[in-house]
């Protein structure tokens, strides 16, 4: 006998990935949505770590049925009222009952309608999802997963597919295109495995915030370098000169002075503006 599939919590998922998104750590949000991390976790690797293109319940569409009103015709079905009955009390066509009643239901629900499971179903399939390029074209399948083994990056890739088919667009793929076959395994074509030969090697993809909600990465505003006190000019303090490395074999560095006036290679700036500092090597 089938086994029976675990019910779906759609707006539980859902709230789990917009804390993702606002850059809240999975630990956490597992913490304040009361859910195991396993949980989360398992969400995660489901899609490779790409949250799911499931649209909000209240952005969809009033011609599908909402989960309020499968759980209505659950209860009512369960109460043994006929389908134009229940169709009747939802304001619905008799024939919409009646489909879902039949699309949504699986031998293996020991003959009743569960709601949470068809809602889940009905999201399911309305997804559509295309076929892909690798999926249809086996030469560029093939070319892609050679590059991958080869530890080539997908924007490598992507430039590399322009270079070897100019005439072909067909075959031009974005790395952004590579990067989701990757991650989500045999929903994208591509052997998960592959994530290894990438250079971070995660198995999961990591989440990014907006261009827009980055933090800067210096507290501190940056200075122009036309903006720098005049003092800065006579290189009479230590750090007001530019520093620089010069390698002088293959196991030692020397640090080196470099002057801002002239361009060249100098002495290191010390508290005795006629003394070299001790640590640098004038060259």
């Amino acid at each position: 006998m089938a086994r029976r599939g675990r019910k779906r919590r759609l707006e539980l998922e859902a709230e789990y990935w917009r804390l993702l998104a606002a850059g809240v750590g999975s630990v956490e949000a597992c913490r304040r949505l009361e859910i195991g991390r396993k949980t989360g976790y398992r969400w995660r690797a489901e899609n490779g770590g790409l949250q799911p293109d499931y649209l909000p319940e209240a952005s969809r569409s009033g011609r599908y049925l909402s989960l309020l009103e499968r759980r209505r015709i659950a209860s009512l079905r369960g109460r043994g009222l006929a389908i134009r009955e229940i169709a009747g009390l939802l304001g619905r066509a008799p024939s919409t009952v009646s489909r879902e009643l039949r699309r949504n239901s699986r031998p293996h629900d020991y003959g009743r309608y569960d709601a949470d499971l068809a809602h889940h179903r009905g999201r399911e399939r309305a997804g559509r999802p295309r076929r892909s390029k690798l999926s249809t074209d086996p030469e560029l399948k093939a070319e892609v997963q050679s590059k991958l083994d080869m530890e080539w990056s997908p924007e490598q890739i992507a430039a590399h597919l322009r270079t070897r088919w100019p005439d072909r667009r067909e075959c031009h793929l974005c790395h952004e295109t590579i990067y989701r076959a990757l991650y989500q395994g045999a929903k994208g074509d591509l052997s998960r495995t592959l994530t290894r030969k990438l250079r971070t090697g995660r198995p999961l993809r990591k989440q990014r915030r907006r261009p827009d909600q980055r933090m800067p990465r210096f507290v501190a505003p940056a200075v122009p370098i036309d903006r720098r006190p005049p003092v800065i000019e006579l290189r009479e303090r230590l750090g007001d000169w530019e520093g620089d490395r010069a390698t002088r074999s293959c196991t030692d560095t020397v640090p080196v002075a470099v002057s801002g006036g002239g361009g060249g290679l100098g002495q290191a700036a010390s508290s005795d503006p006629g003394r070299p500092h001790p640590h640098c090597q004038e060259v």
